[in-house]
């Protein structure tokens, strides 16, 4: 019975730490484009998505993390056979590049903080992206364990790859046009002198 808890709040930690590592990016690709704006909107932005970050990072993303190798522990601990087994190997270090994910997201949310940061919103984009390579991994992995076609798996990871990184620059031409169509707008509409 203890197997299915573990199981049970190991998937419910996933979730909670996923949700919060994909919006803590995204909240620094905000951060990064507030510089963009005029004060005093900037700092009243960049302090206001500081506090944002802070929280998600230590009250919701955190907590997830912990909740999730928790348990973890606890399925290993209920099923110490199937550390034995090469699919785990694999999923677990893929878990490690996610921690590593995890607390490089929280050197960047201090850096932000400390206007030390020089990475773009675009920069911010892409990061935002490996979360989601790593949850398919993992995923991928503990589902069909030693049964993963690899050879398929890894042609699927490459496309998602190519896919993301076109949409991220699809993404910003639209916003670069749709930036320059409103300074037009805004300029046709002022008044002529």
């Amino acid at each position: 019975m203890a197997y299915f808890w573990f199981k049970a709040f190991h998937f419910i930690g996933v979730v909670v730490w996923f949700a919060g590592l994909f919006y803590l990016v995204r909240l620094f690709v905000y951060h990064a484009e507030a510089s963009q704006e005029p004060e005093p909107a900037q700092t009243i932005l960049k302090n206001q998505y500081e506090i944002m970050e802070k929280r998600l990072y230590h009250i919701i993303t955190t907590p997830g993390m912990v909740v999730t190798v928790a348990m973890a522990i606890g399925l290993l601990l209920t099923e110490p056979e199937v550390l034995k087994q090469g699919w785990l190997h694999i999923k677990l270090a893929f878990v490690a590049l996610l921690l590593v994910y995890h607390f490089y997201c929280g050197r960047i949310m201090r850096r932000l903080a400390a206007n030390e940061c020089s990475w773009t919103g675009q920069q911010f984009r892409a990061l935002n992206e490996a979360p989601t390579v790593l949850l398919m991994v993992i995923v991928l992995l503990a589902v069909f364990k030693n049964s993963l076609p690899t050879d398929v798996t890894s042609w699927l990871i490459l496309a998602m790859i190519i896919a993301m990184a076109a949409s991220i620059q699809l993404y910003a031409k639209k916003r670069k046009r749709d930036k320059e169509k409103s300074l037009a707008t805004t300029s046709q509409a002022e008044p002529q002198l």
